[in-house]
């Protein structure tokens, strides 16, 4: 009996329908994208933020007897710590709120906030309301954020010129550098901390997305991580051209501080942006995006770090150059700590502006799965978060 030729174009569609989808399944990237031998990602062809995301594996430590007024609760010797001026307070609220509903309101941990002049009523007033937990308040010493006695002034404003003509944010912002210089090495130092061992930066007008239903901080302790970070970038070339030549003669007197299973690979990458690079002398700029943080104090206080950002801070590269504290963090950690103790948050949803980090979460709300930036489209460009997964791993 023949056969309708209805029926045999519908059984044409059929076969030419399941040979694309065979098509689609040998060439979809999702296979390559698996993280081989310690993690490590050779090729990152699709964001690893498009996959489901749950917890870090391992023991984790949930809410119970966290209230803020339990003198006995389970929590460690930790804070959130921000470094905000008076007429940020708004931009502070929101950031606080975000963090709150997120996570802190279930853990209750400390604020920590400092200032280089004193905090006013208001911004005592609106913070405290806007948690359960205890509330600090500090003032930096002058010491500590003055322009130090070996900067020359008249060298410094040369240097911001130069820094204009290449067109370097902030060149003319003296407490810019100030404060990367302070966050670089003397925030651990303040007597407030000295008891205190970890804590969790967060700036004014940041985001956090996603539900964390787990001590952040007794993650770091009882799975003995230094270092947590979100986002992993480029850095502008030019605000650092002197950095790693200083970060090298360092490295020649003090070879006893590299670690073995260090990221120098991840620093001194040429292949993926050697136009960066180049400009930075051998270093990739390469660096995780210290807004956000969750770190282990005992490593600045550590001999070696000591020592390295003493150097640094003798080179005065902060201010003739516009070093931040971001890629000094960030070369300190990749030369001197095990790279298995620098975990990579992935189930934190976070945005500063113009970066994302966006998890595929049901914990999630707020933001596109894989989304990198909501801005121009060559801001892609800066995620250097395949030559870490590459180098390091996605631990």
């Amino acid at each position: 009996m023949a056969i309708p030729k209805s029926m045999r174009i519908l059984g044409g569609l059929s076969v030419v329908l399941f040979l694309y989808l065979v098509v689609l399944i040998f060439r979809a990237p999702t296979a390559l994208n698996k993280p081989g031998v310690g993690g490590k990602l050779e090729q990152m062809v699709r964001d690893p933020n498009l996959d489901l995301t749950g917890e870090p594996e391992g023991t984790l430590v949930r809410a119970d007897e966290y209230a803020a007024d339990n003198p006995n609760s389970p929590r460690i010797s930790a804070t959130i710590l921000s470094l905000v001026r008076n007429e940020e307070l708004d931009g502070m609220i929101q950031a606080m709120v975000d963090l709150e509903r997120t996570w802190n309101h279930k853990f209750n941990y400390p604020w920590t906030f400092f200032n280089d002049v004193p905090f006013s009523a208001e911004f005592k007033r609106r913070t405290r309301a806007a948690t359960k937990a205890e509330v600090r308040y500090h003032t930096i010493p002058k010491e500590h954020w003055e322009f130090p006695s070996w900067i020359n002034k008249e060298l410094y404003e040369e240097s911001a010129q130069m820094l204009k003509e290449s067109d370097v944010p902030y060149w003319n912002n003296p407490s810019y550098h100030q404060m990367c210089r302070w966050n670089s090495g003397f925030f651990y130092k303040h007597p407030a901390l000295k008891d205190i061992r970890y804590y969790w930066r967060v700036e004014p007008k940041v985001h956090f997305f996603c539900d964390v239903d787990y001590d952040v901080f007794r993650y770091m302790q009882d799975h003995n991580k230094t270092y947590g970070y979100t986002v992993n970038l480029y850095d502008q070339a030019e605000s650092i051209p002197t950095l790693w030549p200083e970060t090298q003669k360092f490295l020649a007197s003090h070879p006893e501080y590299v670690h073995a299973n260090n990221a120098m690979d991840w620093l001194t990458d040429a292949k993926r942006r050697p136009g960066h690079n180049a400009k930075a002398n051998g270093y990739s700029t390469c660096h995780f995006w210290s807004n956000f943080e969750v770190a282990d104090m005992e490593f600045w206080r550590s001999p070696a770090y000591e020592e390295y950002f003493n150097h640094l801070d003798r080179a005065g590269g902060f201010f003739y150059e516009r070093w931040g504290d971001a890629p000094v963090h960030s070369i300190a950690l990749a030369l001197f700590e095990d790279s298995s103790k620098i975990h990579w948050f992935r189930d934190i949803g976070y945005q500063h502006i113009p970066f994302f980090q966006c998890p595929n979460s049901p914990k999630c709300r707020g933001c596109e799965a894989g989304r990198f930036t909501d801005g121009e489209a060559w801001l892609n460009d800066n995620d250097c978060r395949p030559n870490y997964f590459k180098f390091v791993g996605m631990g």
